[in-house]
């Protein structure tokens, strides 16, 4: 894939009239669509502007006073801006997929494509690239040449190594700051007991956690017909084996898998969308941006 590929210039021509909203009260300093937790008088300062009889006088500033003999009110947003946090997976196992298109392929259009719609409409965008051949973190900024860095990072991930998706799900929800929004994108071949606890450290600090789980259909049918050569892409040793002699075990545990996953989302709050290979990445994000957005900017 060539450098800034994964962006569709059409796709997001489709998508630009779909704006990216928070679901809870975000923190920030500057005045935008998002709602803050504290009307009127949010804990970030907004702008000066000058007193005028009647406003309350625990908002003036003395130290402006001084410097200017003037007196001076700070005010507060009640609206303000997003930060946006990617934690994209680029372990091994991402490097799968058909018809040359992997799960890295599809996560590269996913992140890039939100990336571009944040820092659109003037949210700060962030990225943490997952893996243990390709770690990284980008705080979140606004601006065009952040943006660019941004996405010139998502277009250089590799797929390769262990994941280490749980450890920097913890060291985000501890190092991103204030309420964010932060969008995993992987295909969450972790434990779930090991998964649980991170998803939950997230919530507890505020952060409106999305997801979109990965996932190529025959990982989930393990149609394979005939024998066949399965390597472990994230490390382990390559087995030969009968698919017909596996088949049932395997998607038992695929089941057994996907309902403690629910379990999770249905106690953690999570935003969570399962994502097929097979689909289009530009109706995936429609359908996540419609469920976001607010029922009054709806009409």
């Amino acid at each position: 894939m060539q450098k800034r590929d994964f962006l569709d210039p059409k796709a997001m021509a489709q998508l630009m009239g779909l704006p990216l909203y928070a679901r809870f009260a975000m923190l920030g300093s500057v005045s935008g669509r998002h709602r803050s937790p504290v009307k009127g008088s949010s804990l970030e300062f907004a702008q000066y502007r000058k007193y005028v009889p009647g406003d309350d006088t625990r908002r003036l500033d003395w130290r402006t006073w001084g410097r200017t003999d003037r007196f001076y009110i700070k005010e507060f947003e009640a609206d303000t801006n997003l930060r946006l946090c990617l934690i994209v997976d680029s372990s091994g196992s991402m490097a799968f997929g058909e018809n040359a298109a992997t799960k890295l392929d599809f996560a590269r259009r996913l992140a890039g494509t939100l990336a571009f719609l944040a820092a659109r409409q003037g949210d700060a965008v962030g990225l943490w690239s997952v893996g243990e051949k390709h770690a990284r973190e980008i705080p979140a900024r606004r601006g065009a040449a952040h943006l660019g860095v941004v996405l010139d990072q998502i277009s250089d991930l590799e797929p390769g190594g262990g994941t280490t998706l749980v450890e920097a799900l913890h060291n985000a929800a501890e190092r991103v700051p204030q309420r964010a929004l932060v969008v995993i994108i992987s295909d969450l071949f972790v434990d779930p007991a090991e998964l649980r606890p991170a998803m939950q450290h997230l919530r507890y600090r505020k952060h409106d956690v999305a997801v979109f789980h990965l996932l190529d259909q025959q990982e989930i049918d393990f149609d394979f017909d005939r024998p066949a050569r399965f390597v472990d892409l994230e490390g382990g040793e390559p087995i030969l084996a009968d698919p017909s002699d596996v088949a049932r075990q395997y998607r038992e545990a695929v089941h057994a898998y996907l309902i403690a996953l629910d379990e999770i989302i249905r106690t953690t709050g999570i935003d969570y969308h399962r994502v097929k290979l097979h689909e289009r990445y530009e109706e995936v994000l429609a359908r996540f941006l419609l469920g976001r957005t607010p029922k009054r900017a709806a009409r």
